[in-house]
């Protein structure tokens, strides 16, 4: 399992992406996954299925600007 962040200026996302290989299980790959959700308030953009095995997951959060109130 690997990560990889990009955050792009024009959009209101933050992008990241996961990737698992074909040997790690469908219950290691969603607890992953559930943990992205609940502790980094990531979302599920999209998944990709590769004909290897390898899973490449997609995930997205909003950006959430802060503005100077002095």
């Amino acid at each position: 399992m690997s990560h990889r962040s990009r955050r792009t200026s024009e959009s209101q996302y933050e992008y990241r992406t996961m990737r698992f290989d074909r040997g790690t299980s469908r219950a290691d790959a969603r607890r992953a996954l559930t943990e992205e959700a609940e502790y980094g308030r990531w979302e599920l953009h999209r998944t990709v299925l590769y004909v290897g095995g390898e899973r490449r997951v997609q995930l997205r959060r909003r950006i959430i600007r802060v503005q100077s109130t002095l």
